[in-house]
């Protein structure tokens, strides 16, 4: 079942870059309304907190330093099939392997540092969205 929302975080990579409003520029022409926006950095508990579901996996504790380096903007997104379209929009996680023209081709440097976060379901795109944005947060 498609929804309308999903959401995102622009990663520490391209925040620290200069690719923050780029990307927005892509993800609003791309048809995507922002329904919710902060910038944040995220303290090793809460980006531990986010990413748990990989806690057993070797890249874990790399992934959390690399989460907390510096400021994010995390985003819930709304559009039609927003999950599955906002995939297709950001391309690849490996750049190297990325669609010409998508966030990831145009912005990341790495697999590890690929500079954008969107959902992969419908499912965590609610319970992503939740970890961040209260229903006051959302518009």
């Amino acid at each position: 079942m498609a929804t309308n929302r999903t959401f995102t975080m622009i990663k520490p990579d391209a925040v620290a870059n200069g690719h923050t409003g780029a990307i927005l520029n892509d993800i609003i022409n791309g048809g995507f309304k922002i329904v919710a926006m902060k910038y944040i950095q995220l303290s090793e508990v809460n980006a531990g907190k986010f990413y748990e579901v990989h806690k057993e996996r070797p890249f874990y504790g790399d992934l959390v330093n690399f989460m907390t380096s510096g400021p994010i903007v995390a985003a819930i997104l709304e559009k039609d099939n927003a999950v599955e379209d906002f995939r297709t929009l950001i391309g690849a996680t490996d750049p190297s392997k990325a669609a010409e023209g998508t966030i990831r081709n145009k912005y990341a440097k790495s697999i590890d540092a690929n500079a954008i976060h969107g959902s992969d379901s419908n499912e965590n795109a609610e319970i992503e969205g939740s970890f961040f944005f209260s229903q006051f947060e959302r518009y």
